[in-house]
Formats: structure tokens, sequence, C-alpha cells
């Protein structure tokens, strides 16, 4: 019997990490290199609501029923139920794969979520509109991290270049825009090799603000004036120039202390091969960092970061767009 199956990429955060939480401008983008895929094979004969579920990458092999009430994926099936007003799925075997990175910053549970609600919704034969796959899985990005700003789900689900500013609790409306870019944007995405659940590093930063609030909310402006000064970047087509622009958010970003000394070492490694700017991405304390290249560099700056000690890598474009706004 054929599978119903969908697919969701990775992403990568360009400006504006944790200071986004916290009711600042974001700036992220989709890395297609890697991605989430589900897979769902209905078992006519089994009762409904009979799920096998079936995640190898995270060592995941059970019947729905016995995850427990607080796993992302029961809540995603659960939460998706709810949105097609079913009370019981009909059975099947669900798969799910990704070769994204765990704990790495490139969205690896937000994937699994857009690509798992889409594959249901192709399993049901229903439609779905993109703003309710984010919203459905960003109730599922609440379990992963705690206290999420919204921007992995967005990016993830629409697959393009965003602009995003969660909305304060005085105005409840979030700003979301697909961002003009006016030229491509060659990037060296690098991990660390450090494993970093975001929620703790999220929950390291909450309790940190709450401590000097004073200080926090200083970065985060600064940090706010960069992502603003990086969109008009991006958007005149003059990539070079977001190379001091990445170096100068790293320097925020170690002020709140979410970097440490092996991303420092790895983003002083990318620069000194040819990077125009480097810094981490997510929510650091290991994970990933991206570095700004050109096509010619980008190769070299990869076997830097690789000979320095990241265990993996990834060059990805950023291609332009004709197209921008607010969604």
């Amino acid at each position: 019997m054929p599978a119903f199956s969908a697919t969701a990429p990775g992403k990568t955060i360009l400006f504006g990490e944790h200071a986004v939480v916290y009711n600042r401008a974001a700036i992220a983008a989709p890395v297609e290199q890697v991605r989430a895929k589900v897979y769902i094979t209905p078992n006519p004969p089994g009762k409904p609501g009979n799920l096998k579920i079936d995640a190898p990458d995270i060592a995941l092999d059970c019947d729905f029923d016995t995850l427990p009430k607080t796993n992302a994926i029961r809540s995603i099936i659960e939460n998706a139920g709810v949105e097609f007003n079913i009370e019981h799925f009909p059975s099947a075997h669900i798969r799910i794969k990704s070769t994204i990175p765990i704990a790495a910053g490139l969205g690896s549970g937000a994937a699994i979520s857009v690509a798992l609600i889409r594959a249901l919704a192709s399993f049901l034969g229903r439609q779905i509109p993109d703003e309710r796959i984010s919203a459905l899985a960003y109730e599922a990005e609440k379990i992963h991290h705690g206290t999420p700003s919204g921007i992995d789900n967005t990016v993830v689900t629409y697959a393009q270049p965003i602009y995003f500013c969660k909305g304060t609790a005085k105005t409840k409306k979030t700003n979301v825009e697909l961002l003009l870019v006016g030229a491509p944007i060659s990037l060296v995405v690098a991990d660390s090799g450090v494993a970093s659940p975001t929620v703790q590093a999220v929950a390291g930063v909450r309790q940190r603000w709450q401590e000097n609030p004073h200080l926090y909310d200083k970065i985060f402006d600064n940090i706010d004036e960069i992502v603003d000064l990086a969109r008009r970047t991006i958007e005149s087509g003059k990539a070079r120039d977001l190379g001091p622009l990445m170096s100068e958010n790293q320097v925020q970003l170690q002020a709140i202390e979410v970097s440490n000394r092996q991303l420092d070492y790895l983003i002083q490694a990318a620069m000194s091969a040819g990077a125009q700017g480097a810094k981490l991405s997510g929510a650091g304390c290991g994970g990933n960092l991206i570095a700004l290249a050109t096509p010619d560099t980008a190769p070299g700056i990869s076997q830097a970061l690789l000979e320095a000690g990241a265990v993996n890598t990834i060059i990805t474009t950023i291609q332009p767009t004709n197209k921008g706004g607010v969604l």
C-alpha cells in the first residue's frame, strides 16, 4: 500500500537569536541540504487510533498510546486530530527520518513537526494552510524549547528567508515578513560537535535576564539594531557587508553568555580562512555556527573548520528572491 509523505527543511538564524524571544526582530533562512521526512503507511486491518511510531534517529519505536503526554510527537498528532476534528486516526505506521542534527540549532524539532503535520493531512486527504501548520508546530516547539519565539516553526513552514518579530503582550500580533533577498548569500554552516538542548540555553538566558534586566535589555536592543541593518543590507544585495554585522552580533551573544570556547575557536578559524564574518547560530552553548563566504572561499573555509574540530559542515546559498511582504 502506498505511503503518504511530507518533508521540511532545516533552518539557520542569520541574526537576532535569543533577542527574538524578548520581542526584538530576527532573520532566519531555510537550509535545504538537511531535511526531515515523514512517511505514513496505512494499515487497514488495524483498529482506529492504532498508530505505530518509528523514529530511528531518536531511538523511538513504539505505539502511539505508550508515548508520554509530554512527548512532542504525541502532542503533534493529538493537536492535528483536534485540527482535523477526528477522534482517532486510521491505523497506520508512521516513520520519521531526519538528516538534521539534533540539538545543533538547525531546527530539527520544527522540521519534524511540520513534516509530520503535512503528512497527516495528506494521509487524511485534508488541506491545511501554512498558517495553521506553523501554529500547530509552535505548540510542539513549546515542549522542545520552553519559551520559543516561534521563528523556527515559521521559517521551516514557509521554507523562505523571513524577518520575524514576536508580538508583545500588548499587541499580541507577531510580525512575519518574507524577506526580499537582493543577491546570493553564501554560507558555511558548521557543527561544533557540542550538543546544546535549546530549552537549557533559553532558560539560562532568561535567568540571567531576570537577574539583570537593564543590562540584558540593552544588549537585546543592540542586537535589534544589528538585525535592522542586516535586513536593509540583504534587501539591497550587498551580501559582503553582512560580515561585520555577523561579527558584531557574535559579540553581543558572547555578552549574554551563550557562546563558548569551542564556538569562539571555530569562529576564529573561519575568519582566518577568509570568512567575511561569523557567529553562532541558534541557541548557542554549542550547536552550529555560520560563516559568511563567497562561492570561491566557501570550500576553503569549510575545510579549515573541519581541521579545527567541527564535526560536519554544510555549504549553502540563500538565493535571491523577488517577493517580500507581510505573511
